[in-house]
């Protein structure tokens, strides 16, 4: 892995046998984002802690995000930042605007419909019970983003039978590869 990464768990943090805190524990050298209350996230203060987390990054990070971190990203892209982030690993977007959504959408709604302006790939599930394919296509062209269906994948998550996920480790080592590439012929 040739970039420093930023962890951004989803709504109540990723378990020690999530893939992302499994990666975290191989990858020390990684910085996770932290959040005052896991359970009931309000956007603004989500997002000045993700900025307090990037800020204490060495360079600019690819962000690895999932579920509600993704919208996340979306928002903290749209807030003005100085920062910056070289891309966002985006996996399992969850839609805020479905009522499936597990709290109240509050202020993360609506969905941001604006390009990230960084490189980005959303990796997704054709049955999350989050987000429907359709959503997350509409996600993805929104944001300017690739799309990559990982089939029935649920919301991919230790209980959807993703806890190492090699796989997903794959496409976020090629995502940063590419991201290198394009940064040497920039």
């Amino acid at each position: 892995m040739t970039c420093d990464v930023l962890i951004l768990p989803g709504l109540f943090n990723s378990g020690p046998h999530h893939w992302q805190s499994l990666w975290h524990e191989r990858q020390p050298q990684w910085r996770r984002a932290a959040h005052r209350d896991w359970t009931n996230p309000d956007r603004d203060e989500w997002v000045a802690e993700m900025e307090e987390a990037i800020a204490g990054c060495s360079g600019a990070p690819v962000l690895v995000a999932h579920s509600l971190a993704c919208m996340l990203v979306a928002h903290w892209a749209l807030s003005g930042s100085p920062l910056k982030v070289a891309g966002a690993f985006l996996v399992a977007p969850s839609d805020v605007e479905r009522p499936s959504f597990p709290i109240p959408a509050g202020n993360w709604a609506p969905v941001p419909r604006t390009p990230l302006p960084f490189p980005s790939m959303i990796v997704a599930s054709t049955n999350d019970p989050y987000a429907s394919i359709e959503r997350t296509q509409s996600f993805a062209d929104a944001w300017g983003s690739k799309l990559v269906e990982i089939g029935d994948a649920g919301h991919v998550t230790t209980d959807s039978g993703y806890g190492d996920w090699p796989e997903g480790l794959r496409l976020l080592d090629a995502f940063c590869a590419d991201i290198t590439a394009q940064q040497e012929t920039a």
